[in-house]
Formats: C-alpha cells, sequence, structure tokens
C-alpha cells in the first residue's frame, strides 16, 4: 500500500515509473507474431522514451449521494466511430481519459492474438504492457476486481506510440476490418499497412474497468447494483487524480463507448444508461460517448431518451430507488459477440 492510501480511504495503492526505466527493465511480451510486428512499427530500435507513468487502483464503493439524472445528461456528447485521442478543444486545459474495457486481471491478454478494445488499447500503448510485467514483478496485484468487488486502475501518462486502423477496408486488404479474433489471422502485410507510427507520441490517461462478465436473462438487483459502483468508482477516481494533478478547478473529460457490450455480452442501452448516471454522480464535466456505428448511435439516444422521460423529470433518487427504477425497466442481458 502507497503511503497516500492512508489518507485517501478509496486508494489502494499508488506508483510511479519513469516511463524509459520500465520499458528497459519490464519490457512488453509479445506472444503473437501481429502483436510484435505492431511494436517493432510503434517503437523500433532506437526509440527513446519519456515521461512518467503513474499507477493507481482504486476500492470500488456505491455512493451515499442522490442521482440526478437531468444533470447527468447534460453532460453528456455523443462521437460516431471509436476513440481517435483528440482533446476537447472547447475546454481547455482539461485532463481527458478514456476508458479501457477490461479484464478483471488487468491487461492480461494484451501479448496474446486476441485484439477486443483492451488489447488494442495496449498495443496503440505499449507501456501499459509495460506496467502489468512491472507491477507482477514487485508483487502487485494487477487486478480490476478483488474478492468480488470492482478496484478500478487508473493510468496517467501513457506513450500512444501508434495508431492501428480496424475498419473494414477491402483496398487495404482487410474486408472486414481488423477487430477481434480477425486480427490474429490477418497476414502480416495488412496488419503493417494498418499500423501508423506516431511521432511524436501523444499521451493518454486510461481507465481500466471491468463489466460483469455475462449474466442471463433480465438484469438482477445486484447486478446493476454493481455496474454503478463500478462506473462510479472509476470515473470519480479519475476525478480526484485529475484534480490531484491540476487543481480542484480543472475539468474533467472522460471518453468511453459500450463497456462491458462486447465479449461480456452487456445491454448497450442500459451499459449507457449507468455511464452517463455515474459520470454526472462522480463530478465529469464531460462524457464523450464513442457510438461505433449507425447503430450504436441508436442505442445512445435511446438510453438518453430513456433518462430524459423516465428518470430526468424527477427529483435526484438515492441509489437503492434508483437501482429498483432501473431494473423495474427490464433490461435483459444480450450475448458474447466472441471477441
Amino acid at each position: 500500500m502507497s503511503p497516500d492510501a492512508a489518507t485517501d480511504p478509496l486508494l489502494i495503492e499508488r506508483a510511479s515509473f519513469e516511463t524509459s526505466r520500465l520499458m528497459a527493465e519490464h519490457p512488453p511480451v509479445w506472444h503473437h507474431p501481429n502483436k510484435a510486428l505492431v511494436f517493432e512499427i510503434a517503437c523500433p530500435s532506437g526509440s527513446v522514451y519519456r515521461g512518467t507513468v503513474r499507477y493507481s487502483r482504486w476500492r470500488g464503493l456505491v455512493p451515499g449521494c442522490l442521482w440526478d439524472a437531468a444533470a447527468a445528461l447534460r453532460r453528456v456528447r455523443s462521437k460516431a466511430g471509436f476513440y481517435d485521442y483528440s482533446e476537447q478543444s472547447d475546454l481547455p486545459g482539461s485532463v481527458e481519459w478514456h476508458v479501457n474495457f477490461a479484464d478483471p486481471h488487468l491487461f492480461v491478454a494484451y501479448g496474446s492474438g486476441l485484439f477486443a478494445q483492451d488489447e488494442m488499447q495496449v498495443a496503440e500503448h505499449p507501456a501499459l504492457g509495460a506496467l502489468r510485467e512491472a507491477l507482477l514483478a514487485r508483487g502487485s496485484l494487477p487486478l480490476t476486481v478483488e474478492a468480488g468487488g470492482p478496484t478500478p486502475v487508473l493510468v496517467m501518462g501513457v506513450e500512444r506510440r501508434c495508431r492501428i486502423a480496424t475498419e473494414p477496408d477491402p483496398l487495404a486488404g482487410r474486408p472486414h476490418g481488423l477487430y477481434g479474433n480477425r486480427f490474429a489471422a490477418a497476414p502480416p502485410d495488412v496488419v503493417r499497412r494498418a499500423t501508423v507510427r506516431l511521432d511524436p507520441p501523444t499521451i493518454s490517461n486510461i481507465i481500466a474497468m471491468a463489466s460483469l462478465p455475462g449474466g442471463d436473462g433480465r438484469y438482477a438487483p445486484e447486478e446493476v447494483r454493481y455496474l454503478l459502483s463500478t462506473a462510479y468508482s472509476g470515473f470519480r477516481a479519475a476525478v480526484l487524480e485529475s484534480h490531484r494533478d491540476g487543481g480542484p478547478a480543472v475539468p474533467v473529460v472522460v471518453h468511453t463507448g459500450f463497456w462491458g457490450c462486447g465479449a461480456f455480452g452487456g445491454n448497450r442501452v442500459l451499459m449507457a444508461l449507468i455511464q452517463i448516471l455515474a459520470a454526472g454522480a462522480a463530478g465529469v464535466e464531460r462524457l464523450v460517448f464513442h457510438t461505433g456505428d449507425p447503430a450504436g448511435e441508436i442505442s445512445l439516444e435511446q438510453a438518453r431518451a430513456l433518462l430524459a422521460e423516465k428518470l430526468g423529470g424527477e427529483q435526484p433518487l438515492s441509489t437503492d430507488a434508483l437501482v429498483a427504477r432501473l431494473v423495474g425497466l427490464g433490461f435483459t442481458w444480450g450475448v458474447s459477440d466472441g471477441n
């Protein structure tokens, strides 16, 4: 446990790593040749790594505050497509975060042939893989879930060394894209053409939080409560770290998407509702929701409409009342996308 954890009851541990030493002493380990190829492009021999990677791990909690749906709705913006890591130009000086759709074991499959959102983010930010190796070496628990409860992880100041195009492009040799299982099966020349080195690299801040890994039928109250706790805790930790770094007036922006709705089979509308509500309760200035495709835009608009019609015109709700209301809407689990 870090010394700061004694004064902040939500903080489990905090550590800092000079990026150059992190990459030299605990280099990421790639088990699939396409992942190794991406790294060779992003970080060729002689690459210089700068800055400091700041890691922190936080306890999950269900807030005692009231949930204000109308206020939360005012803070959400939709954005077509997937993460592009561009800054919000109308919020100068903001601290921006991107959600990692994490496994309970932090970045556990980063070196494999898997290429869902979590693994793609590590491929573009290879120091995240090095961070996992360093945490394992020092005996820390790189977990986003422990003893059945969420323990979201934040990473500040990590270099994004490349961008990887995953959208379908027949002319580039990827008629069905590179996302998910298609990445491992792609010929090396296709992966090479899809990968662009960023020089100089940009800097990202990451919120790694794990959704529930699948369910069946209607969502139960304990499932909804768990998801609210996870999202709130991750977002609140990002606000606390941003204010610790830049002062209490700095605006906080969180970028997210359909967290938990791929391999874990979460309900898109419910997961959007939960994140919008959690961002508002946590004090996030803006939630930028990346919708991916037109179907995603429809799901987000359904979530916003439900918030406005079912919750937005009422007084703020307690957590118990909110859970009961969300359960009463009858959301059901989807199915895994297999990635």
